[in-house]
């Protein structure tokens, strides 16, 4: 049985699997930066009240997630606000990012949503992330 959310006004269960690529497919997400990446990301996912399910950054230059998103809100505006603070964050905190990259991402993005798949195996996927490097 799925996890139904509420707001004032729906009862959902959006799940979507996201990813993103460092720009030019740089591997500069260093264990340092992915660390500080996935702390900024539990912050702003709590400011917009999104639940990060599950994330992990594959070879260096990519992220996926895993996200519980209130429809109303809506996965473009969670995944530019990700992006644009990720960004600003991380170019400000590690400085070497600004000197090998225009800017930190690519303006596109891949979303789907995961009700056909059992979560479990999308979690496995993300996890298995890790792995690959």
């Amino acid at each position: 049985m799925p996890e139904f959310k509420s707001n004032n006004n729906i009862v959902y269960c959006c799940k979507y699997h996201v990813i993103w690529v460092v720009k030019y497919r740089r591997p500069v997400l260093t264990q340092r930066i992915e660390q500080r990446l996935k702390e900024i990301l539990l912050e702003v996912a709590k400011g917009i009240d999104v639940e990060i399910i599950e994330m992990e950054v594959g070879d260096y230059n990519h992220i996926h997630l895993l996200l519980s998103v209130d429809p109303q809100f809506g996965i473009h505006k969670v995944v530019k606000r990700f992006k644009g603070v990720t960004s600003r964050y991380l170019r400000k905190e590690f400085p070497e990012l600004k000197s090998r990259l225009p800017t930190l991402w690519t303006n596109s993005y891949f979303v789907a949503s995961v009700g056909g798949a059992p979560l479990e195996i999308i979690k496995q996927y993300i996890d298995n992330q890790k792995r690959s490097r």
